[in-house]
């Protein structure tokens, strides 16, 4: 198989976890409580995968001074965009309860949480099609961590969209559309930088982690933490802790 197209069906994958999500919360009465330990358990997750498999990976590629300028820059740029979704209603895209805002209260908040998602989305699947041209295979721990974040995403704010009166077709259409972005970023990231230095792919790397760290310090930790409160931490821990051993044994 090719590795343009191996790479889109990795990032098809794991953004399929967003719809698997979603029909979860969408069809079963799932606590929220149980949203938020997921949530939070996913955090850890993801926490893990940037220290020991992206960081340290695009560390050892292209040295320290990129790693740092993509990171931070990655980060800035997750920021900057997702202030200017919240001033159109997409504050609360990933909370469970009845924070996200119907259309009849805030015009344009379905197409803001939309757009919201698909930023949230993208980076990772960008890594993961980057970690295919090492010619080495998909990173597996990589691929857990994301696939296992998602599931609580789509649970979590689809139970949102739900009690703010989004419709199945609008929440489905989302996250399908989410999930097939996701297949095209992975798609396009193995294409475009199938001859890019190590060091481009590098602070390429940095940048995608650093947009994830701040994607799960914005939207994650606070959803787990408005329920979950003092157990947070140790149920992240427990994710943390899963997706270091993946990759190390992996």
């Amino acid at each position: 198989m090719p590795i343009w197209l191996e790479a889109g069906f990795w990032g098809l994958l794991a953004g399929s976890a967003l719809v698997l999500g979603a029909s979860v919360s969408w069809f079963l009465n799932v606590p929220q409580r149980v949203v938020a330990g997921v949530m939070a358990f996913g955090a850890g997750v993801l926490i893990s995968a940037l220290a020991f498999d992206l960081v340290d990976e695009a560390e050892t590629t292209g040295g320290l001074p990129p790693t740092v300028l993509g990171f931070l820059g990655g980060a800035a740029v997750y920021v900057a965009a997702n202030v200017a979704l919240n001033q159109y209603g997409a504050r609360h895209r990933k909370r469970s309860g009845a924070q996200q805002p119907s259309e009849s209260q805030h015009q344009g908040s379905g197409a803001a949480i939309a757009i919201g998602a698909l930023l949230d989305g993208i980076p990772e699947s960008v890594v993961l099609g980057l970690s295919l041209l090492s010619g080495e295979g998909v990173g597996i721990a990589v691929l857990v961590a994301i696939f296992i974040s998602n599931l609580p995403e789509g649970l979590s704010s689809a139970a949102g969209m739900k009690q703010s009166g989004r419709s199945a077709r609008y929440v489905f259409g989302v996250w399908g559309g989410i999930a097939v972005a996701s297949g095209l970023a992975g798609l396009l990231g193995s294409v475009l930088l199938q001859d890019a230095s190590p060091a481009t792919i590098a602070t390429i790397t940095a940048v995608a982690a650093g947009a994830i760290l701040a994607m799960v310090a914005d939207t994650m930790i606070p959803e787990a933490f408005e329920r979950t409160h003092l157990y947070t931490g140790f149920i992240a821990t427990l994710g943390f802790m899963l997706a270091f051993t993946v990759q190390r044994l992996g």
